[in-house]
């Protein structure tokens, strides 16, 4: 889809146009993690399960990489065609590429050489070590993948093929899925086979994305003409949102981790593990809805089409809080469902599941609003407040929260922290789409 196709044809038909694909695709981008969560807590156990939760936050790493400079460089490129300056669009997309490629191999050489202390300091016990030991050196050898499957990704779509992206996806996941039974069961590779089916399904999403540079489609074309440092800089602080967005997950999840530790040992832990891999079905919805909205609001943006815009945010709005109450409300009636999905739980975790999943899942009902917030000041290049939203959502009120309720309330006030953080969140979020909204109209 050409630009003037985003500036001319119907909003409601080209959100969802873009919308399928890309929920259908970031649902799929969910079994990356939860196929591996599943196989592992299914067929090698509780503690492995854990383990797995405590190098989580190295894959926030990794995708965030791709998303820091796929979102701030694409946002940026449909800016430039919105505006009808192509060359400058091809400059942000060249620049992408080769941060991309430059960031991942620094971050391998320094995971490769410091992964033991990393992971001590991410939570690691002497229980937890040899699985973590089994897994995470293929993880970090994948760690390009990961990063350039994010990138691409969010470039093709913003090509205007989200079709080719949800197909390969898709593709990964499936392929993703089929290797970590096949080297899990009858292999018996344990959790080195988890994490190279990882690494392999998402080699396949980026050899599928890569076939869009051969199509008659494609706009993607690599030039410095425009060159500046100061692209580089707009291209930072653009996309930092969408990798603070991922940094700060890892970050939280650290930090509850460690809390949890204390509360209730390596079985709090476990379900921790199970609460965040059922969010991550939420949280990939809600990315869904954000890559739809993202070439629309930016391409707009750039030729000041304010009434097409304020369409879209209401779209958005609307379709993040209808499509998140499905889990919220799924967790709330039959919170158990998840445990035995990811466990084979014991009476220990049972007692626990219930509350901890319903109190949790509560932010579910606002998330997808605060999330699309933060996308939507991102594409429209107001990254002080996407960053603001960001950070109070993703790390500073849920934090903030931990260290003042589970002193408290134990466990239970650390599993309500995060819901806190999202209500109060909306509030602000709320705010700040309101003031912007008059000051477009001014």
């Amino acid at each position: 889809m050409q630009a003037k196709d985003l500036l001319n044809g119907s909003v409601s038909k080209t959100f969802f146009r873009y919308l399928v694909p890309a929920i259908m695709a970031n649902l799929v981008t969910s079994i990356y993690v939860l196929a591996d969560t599943i196989i592992i807590g299914k067929g090698i156990g509780t503690l492995a399960m854990a383990a797995l939760n405590i190098i989580l936050p190295l894959f926030n790493i990794f995708f965030g990489v791709g998303l820091l400079f796929g979102v701030g460089g694409s946002v940026l490129m449909s800016i430039a065609r919105g505006r009808g300056d192509s060359k400058l669009g091809e400059c942000y997309f060249t620049l992408s590429m080769i941060l991309t490629a430059v960031t991942s191999l620094l971050l391998t050489v320094i995971l490769w050489i410091f992964l033991e202390p990393i992971v001590q300091f991410l939570g690691a016990t002497d229980l937890t070590m040899p699985y973590i030991s089994n897994y995470a050196p293929y993880v970090i050898l994948g760690l390009s993948a990961f990063a350039f499957s994010s990138l691409l990704q969010t470039f093709v779509r913003n090509d205007g093929a989200p079709k080719l992206a949800m197909i390969a996806v898709i593709s990964g996941g499936i392929l993703n899925v089929i290797l970590d039974i096949i080297f899990v069961f009858p292999l018996e590779w344990g959790m080195a086979g988890a994490a190279i089916a990882s690494v392999l399904g998402s080699i396949c999403t980026v050899c599928i994305l890569l076939l869009h540079f051969f199509t008659k489609r494609n706009g993607l074309k690599f030039s410095l003409e425009s060159f500046s440092l100061f692209r580089i800089r707009e291209i930072f602080q653009n996309g930092a949102t969408s990798f603070l967005v991922e940094i700060t997950s890892g970050i939280v999840m650290f930090i509850f981790n460690i809390e949890i530790l204390k509360y209730a040992g390596d079985i709090g832990i476990s379900m921790y593990g199970v609460i965040c891999n059922t969010a991550i079905i939420a949280t990939c919805l809600c990315n869904g809805i954000n890559q739809a909205a993202q070439p629309i609001l930016s391409t707009n943006y750039g030729a000041g089409q304010v009434n097409r815009i304020e369409r879209i945010r209401k779209l958005g709005i609307k379709t993040a809080l209808y499509i998140c109450s499905i889990p919220a409300i799924i967790g709330l009636i039959v919170p158990n469902l998840f445990t035995y999905i990811f466990l084979n739980p014991s009476e220990e975790i049972l007692a626990m599941s219930p509350t901890a999943i319903r109190i949790y899942f509560l932010g579910l009902f606002v998330m997808g609003i605060n999330m699309f917030a933060v996308g939507y000041f991102q594409s429209t290049v107001k990254p002080h407040l996407s960053l603001l939203i960001c950070l109070l959502r993703g790390c500073v009120l849920s934090i903030l929260f931990v260290a003042i309720l589970a002193p408290l309330f134990g466990i239970v006030g650390i599993w309500s922290s995060v819901p806190l953080a999202e209500f109060i969140t909306l509030l602000i979020a709320i705010y700040f789409m309101r003031k912007h909204t008059k000051e477009a109209h001014a």
